[in-house]
């Protein structure tokens, strides 16, 4: 058989450091690293967010020097402020004498570029687990198929629920927190997400929908009034934020204020909905400030190295986070804790990530039929508003 010359761009060593072990298969094929994937390496090992992951890719690099070859030539002298690095990672290929490189990139626009420069481009296939899984599974299953555990059927035009241990008719409406939900579907997730035997649930749809909303009206109902957990924390990727959290003034909890909220301002709406004072220092002042006790608001990097025990956790935006990211992320949870992770993965922001390639559906595929854990995507005709309603309904 003959051996395959892969090319290994950046985003693919970010998503998957093994990329390099998988792909060689053994002795199979050849691996090749342009200079430019190592000069882009050396940008992002500054970036707080993925910098544990640079650090991985430059092990497996090291630890696998003397079976993978490094392009480097002519092509390889760049200045930054006249070309993208991915310019000179097509031109460092094309100056080799490789023969018939591929170059394995999730990078899309990538690709394109490639089979313009006659060069031989693909996915790396480990790194899309379905097509937007998270969207194709609805939490519903289709008709004719035996349900998996904790998803929904539809008998009559009722949904039924199929617990681990037995089937129930939805026919009841719940409320979380004076929170009466909108649609069958905002019903079927608050139901989800207070059932004592779901650990974890996901939620995807598009904006508008009330994935926060309904997960914070949850929390407060099993925190404050149920007592069940002792905490709240909302977990946030910072991908939006790149560099800029540093240059921004003040500590933390004031530099991620401009990106947080409008979770502030839905907790106010609950509040006044129900009191929720527990939350808040003194929720007499005009001015309110979180009782960190009862609730608070991280940035990802902020997780690592924690072990939350007896709280609920909110991961907003979960499409933003990295299979290994959500990994790392759920692995802090310890004893007592309900986790819910809310996304959509089409609005994925994280540039080495995609649709299909995210933190969301990768939970989906891997916990889906698990006891413990369910996942539902939220649909319906009223939203957010008449205005969002309208951008829905005609598809902007």
């Amino acid at each position: 058989m003959t051996k395959k010359n892969y090319v290994l761009d950046t985003n693919v060593l970010i998503e998957n450091p093994q990329a390099i072990v998988n792909l060689k298969n053994g002795n199979e094929n050849n691996i090749f690293i342009p200079y430019h994937v190592l000069i882009e390496l050396n940008q992002l090992k500054t970036n707080q967010r993925i910098r544990h992951i640079v650090a991985k890719v430059v092990d497996v690099l090291l630890e696998h020097r003397d079976s993978i070859q490094f392009i480097q030539n002519d092509a390889s002298i760049s200045r930054f402020t006249e070309e993208i690095v991915d310019n000179y990672i097509l031109k460092e290929i094309k100056s080799t004498s490789i023969e018939d490189p591929i170059l394995v990139t999730n990078d899309r626009i990538l690709q394109l570029q490639a089979g313009l420069a006659h060069i031989k481009s693909e996915e790396f296939r480990d790194s899309k687990p379905f097509e937007s899984e998270s969207q194709l599974y609805t939490g519903f299953m289709p008709e004719g198929e035996a349900p998996l555990t904790n998803s929904f059927t539809w008998v009559d035009g009722k949904p039924v629920f199929h617990g681990a241990n037995s089937a129930e008719c939805i026919n009841y409406t719940v409320s979380m927190w004076n929170v009466k939900p909108r649609s069958v579907y905002q019903n079927l997730a608050l139901m989800l997400m207070q059932n004592p035997t779901i650990d974890i649930v996901s939620m995807q749809s598009e904006a508008g929908f009330g994935k926060t909303f309904l997960a914070l009206a949850t929390s407060l109902y099993l925190v404050l009034e149920k007592r069940l957990y002792e905490k709240i924390y909302i977990v946030k990727p910072t991908i939006e934020l790149g560099s800029k959290l540093g240059y921004l003034p003040g500590d933390i909890k004031e530099k991620m204020e401009p990106y947080v909220k409008y979770i502030h301002d839905l907790l106010l709406k609950l509040h006044e909905q129900r009191p929720a004072n527990k939350l808040f220092l003194n929720p007499n002042d005009d001015l309110l400030r979180y009782n960190t006790k009862k609730f608070e608001i991280l940035p990802l990097n902020y997780i690592r190295g924690m072990n939350i025990e007896n709280a609920v956790v909110i991961v907003d935006e979960t499409q933003n986070l990295s299979r290994n990211e959500v990994r790392a992320l759920l692995t802090r949870m310890g004893e007592g804790v309900k986790c819910f992770c809310l996304g959509d993965t089409s609005q994925v922001d994280n540039p080495y990530l995609s649709e299909s390639n995210n933190g969301l559906n990768w939970i989906v595929r891997k916990f889906k039929g698990f006891s413990n854990y369910a996942h539902i995507v939220l649909k319906g005709d009223r939203s957010r508003g008449p205005i969002t309603d309208l951008v829905l309904k005609s598809k902007l």
